[in-house]
Parts: C-alpha cells; sequence; structure tokens
C-alpha cells in the first residue's frame, strides 16, 4: 500500500479562502479548531451548533467554517473508505444532536483513530494557510 495525501493540503487551502470571504475574522476559528481534534470526533463536530445563531451573522460564518471543515473530512474519509456520519442537524434539536453524537461515538475504534489522525492533519493545513492568507 502507497502513501496517499488525499489533497489535505489544497482542501485546507479552499477551506481558508472560503472563510476568508465569508468573514476574514472567522479565520480565528483554525486555531480553534486544531486544539479541538484532541478531544475527539464527537466535539470537534458539535463547535458548529455551538456557533450557530440567527441573531449574528459573524458567529454564523464561524459555524459555517466549522461545518465545512468537517463536511471536507468526510468526504477525504469517504475516499479512504471510512464512513464517517455527517446528519445536517439543527442546534435547536436536542434528540437529532444526541443521535448524532452516538453514531460518532459507535465509530470502530480504528475508524476514529484514523478519522483524528486525517483531521490532525487538515486542521493543522488549515492553519497554516491562515497564517498566509491573514492580514498583519
Amino acid at each position: 500500500m502507497s502513501w496517499q495525501t488525499y489533497g489535505l493540503d489544497r482542501e485546507a487551502q479552499k477551506l481558508v479562502l472560503e472563510a476568508k470571504i465569508l468573514d476574514p475574522d472567522s479565520l480565528n476559528q483554525a486555531y480553534k479548531m486544531r486544539m479541538a481534534v484532541a478531544y475527539g470526533l464527537e466535539r470537534f463536530w458539535g463547535e458548529h451548533l455551538r456557533l450557530q445563531d440567527d441573531r449574528d451573522k459573524k458567529a454564523n460564518n464561524k459555524s459555517l467554517f466549522w461545518k465545512h471543515t468537517w463536511n471536507s473530512l468526510v468526504e477525504i474519509m469517504a475516499k479512504a473508505g471510512v464512513s464517517i456520519p455527517n446528519d445536517d442537524v439543527d442546534a435547536k434539536n436536542a434528540s437529532a444532536v444526541k443521535v448524532m453524537a452516538a453514531k460518532l461515538w459507535d465509530l470502530e475504534m480504528e475508524d476514529q483513530r484514523v478519522a483524528i489522525a486525517v483531521l490532525t492533519q487538515l486542521c493543522d493545513s488549515v492553519v497554516w494557510w491562515t497564517q498566509r492568507y491573514k492580514k498583519k
């Protein structure tokens, strides 16, 4: 089996450029994303819900950055043959949040480890691109 990068760096650049267009301030989330990886898939996935706010466009832009990063992870892992749950959940629907979190907890341990390793690399690349595109 040969090494496969799955285009993580290219995907990270795309995510950062999209976030910069939506709201340059949302790029500050990149560092928080990288820190959140250590807490597991469930917490990383759920962070976009915490930032959802119908009254605050800036918070919603931050939420979108997290959600787009999660969606990218799901797509990358699918290329690797690992299916990661990705239900579309509203933060106000506690039972749907609970179901989605349970799906993430129920992933095979090996799949969780691989997904966290890939997410770590993806977030490292997001941080790197963020540093290149942020205004000084």
